[in-house]
């Protein structure tokens, strides 16, 4: 096996998810779509590395090196760096140099490079710092408040604090979560009826664009690494 993945829900209100990863050989990973920014770490030769993810609006192959252990925090929707414009990160992300073992840099100051078990003090520390911040009126509207403002102006808060639209936020994750349960052994007729899709070729268009996987594949566990936790859920 090429990469060993797993992830694990945060208590933290900030963060959705720290997951790690470890690389066994070369290889190549398909990068699915997502809605969250990130911060990653991780190791190789000896070296420490460290990086900011943006959202991303499609699937993607990446390569992954020989011997890298990663650990990475996915933040929720709705927070956002002070010092980095969300959209500047959709579909790429932002080197962070000079990166120790012991310390990282970012936002003008230096910080504890965190394993996956600190993760969350981190989170912490950033937010008491004010160098994570997060939008009210989007988190609100996430969690199904209807916020006595103008759709339009929902719509401008969300496209400045993610740098997606509502729609592809609700689209990617729908496909997201399509794949877990597709995964987990769901047949496509039942995934299609749970989540609002059209119909099975509906279905398939958007794991093609946000997932790189067809269902039978997803079911099957075949076409190769993928930077989705898929295993948490064939086996839960």
């Amino acid at each position: 096996m090429g990469l060993r993945f797993e992830t694990r829900r945060s208590d933290s209100p900030w963060a959705d998810a720290v997951w790690t990863c470890t690389s066994e050989q070369v290889t190549t990973m398909t990068s699915v779509a997502g809605v969250r920014w990130g911060l990653v770490f991780w190791e190789q030769d000896g070296r420490t590395h460290a990086g900011i993810t943006g959202p991303g609006t499609r699937t993607g192959t990446a390569p992954v090196p020989e011997g890298a252990t990663f650990t990475g925090i996915e933040f929720a929707v709705g927070t956002r760096l002070r010092a980095v414009p969300p959209p500047a990160l959709v579909d790429g992300g932002i080197p962070l140099p000079g990166t120790t073992r012991r310390r990282f840099r970012l936002d003008g100051a230096s910080w504890e490079t965190p394993g996956p078990d600190d993760a969350e003090a981190l989170v912490g520390s950033l937010v008491r710092a004010g160098v994570v911040v997060r939008d009210r009126l989007v988190a609100d509207v996430l969690r199904g408040h209807r916020p006595d403002t103008s759709g339009r102006t929902v719509e401008r808060r969300f496209r400045a604090v993610t740098g997606l639209t509502r729609g592809a936020v609700r689209q990617i994750e729908r496909a997201r979560t399509a794949a877990e349960l597709l995964a987990a052994g769901d047949p496509a007729a039942e995934v299609v009826a749970k989540l609002g899709y059209f119909d099975e070729p509906h279905l398939a268009r958007a794991l093609r664009s946000y997932v790189g996987r067809t269902a039978g594949q997803l079911r099957e566990g075949a076409g190769g690494a993928i930077g989705l936790d898929l295993a948490q859920r064939r086996t839960s």
